[in-house]
């Protein structure tokens, strides 16, 4: 059974849903299980402490389902599968703990970081740029203004983000609301979390991708920035 990077809880719910007896709406409904989380909690502290005191999720374990390859037995229990996938991300942050505590973040922060940075960018050198442009807008109490936090809001997944779609009511909305919101908006791959913990030192407080190549260009200005959006998204016809 693979969860594939960058998966949220409701296309893990589809994926376990296909590959396993698991039904969908039991995996969601244990996503929403306060007695659950607790225990999880309790065995795992150091990585859901944060987790437990944010406010206005939608799924307090949402970041913290590894995207990996696992095996499931007839028999398994839907506990013991979803404990597996949480074990797996605490095996991983384990060697970043440290880490984070020096840089005084919080696990929820990293994984929140990390999710945008898995969306956004593909390549290992991208990442590592846009984790620190989210940084240099944080430190201006700029909004992050994703548009992986709109969609996530919205509940959808679709190519074009509207402004309208900017608009949307909702905590998730970094267009809006500055920070970082109330917790991550996928299960994030170790590569964008280490981007997080070891971006690349720049300037840049804004970025955009060609639609065609994937190819990311970062800029200072908002000025620059806009040329960049005309060239490589709005002139589609290169």
């Amino acid at each position: 059974m693979t969860i594939p990077e960058g998966y949220d809880i409701d296309q893990i719910g589809d994926a376990l849903a296909k590959a396993t007896s698991i039904s969908k709406d039991d995996f969601l409904a244990l996503m929403k299980d306060d007695s659950f989380f607790n225990k999880m909690q309790k065995a795992y502290p150091e990585l859901l402490d944060s987790a437990a005191k944010a406010e206005g999720v939608r799924y307090k374990l949402e970041g913290y389902l590894f995207p990996a390859t696992y095996d499931y037995y007839k028999g398994n229990t839907l506990e013991e599968v979803v404990t597996q996938m949480i074990d797996k991300t605490n095996a991983v942050m384990s060697k970043y703990y440290d880490q984070i505590k020096e840089k005084e973040m919080t696990v929820q922060e990293v994984l929140t970081l990390a999710s945008l940075v898995e969306k956004e960018g593909s390549k290992e050198a991208d990442r590592k740029n846009i984790a620190q442009v989210f940084f240099n807008r944080l430190a201006i109490d700029m909004p992050l203004q994703s548009d992986i936090s709109i969609l996530y809001a919205l509940g959808e997944h679709k190519e074009l983000v509207t402004y309208e779609d900017t608009q949307v009511d909702s905590p998730y909305n970094l267009y809006v609301n500055t920070g970082y919101g109330p917790g991550p908006f996928n299960n994030p791959s170790e590569q964008s979390i280490k981007a997080v913990l070891e971006p690349t030192s720049n300037n840049y407080y804004y970025f955009v991708a060609d639609i065609k190549t994937q190819e990311v260009y970062f800029a200072e200005t908002y000025d620059e920035h806009m040329r960049l959006v005309e060239k490589y998204v709005n002139n589609t016809s290169n």
